[in-house]
């Protein structure tokens, strides 16, 4: 899985903050997104833990995650109008016609409309269309970083075990 550059940071430390949080949430989005570099079909849907995780699984689950909280969230349309699962663990599922190129390009295509979608607001705009109630832009980028950092933590570690074990 690619790690994220030394000077990072740096190039974003004097960016305005909401430049930063779109700057983090790009480099993980990427980071996620690159934990099936070089994987067979069969290695990005093979399952090494318990609860039946799949590389594969968690960047299909990343884009269903970008559609909630820059879809849903903003447009006030529906899990069944946005075409994703009502339920957040059926975004892990694998289907049969589920390929790496294909889940990386809907991933990527997702975050694009992400960027799109909150390209004119502000940190403190308040998004309506979430089950769990109003909250502002700023919450949802932050609720985004750890819910991508934690999944690219879980790809670091399957990937791990695919590549070493």
């Amino acid at each position: 899985m690619p790690s994220f550059p030394p000077t990072f940071a740096d190039r974003v430390v004097a960016q305005p903050l909401q430049a930063q949080f779109e700057a983090f949430l790009d480099e993980h989005r990427d980071a996620l997104n690159g934990c099936l570099d070089g994987l067979t079909e069969e290695q990005a849907r093979r399952s090494l833990v318990a609860s039946g995780t799949t590389l594969l699984g968690l960047v299909k689950h990343a884009t269903f995650v970008e559609k909630v909280w820059f879809d849903e969230a903003v447009t006030c349309r529906t899990r069944a109008e946005i075409g994703i699962p009502e339920v957040s663990d059926e975004s892990f599922l694998l289907d049969d016609g589920d390929t790496i190129a294909g889940v990386r390009h809907a991933h990527r295509e997702a975050c694009e409309a992400s960027r799109r979608a909150t390209a004119s607001l502000g940190l403190d705009d308040i998004l309506r269309g979430h089950r769990r109630g109003p909250v502002p832009l700023r919450w949802v980028y932050l609720h985004m970083l750890r819910e991508l950092a934690q999944h690219c933590g879980h790809a670091d570690i399957l990937r791990e075990q695919l590549i070493n074990g």
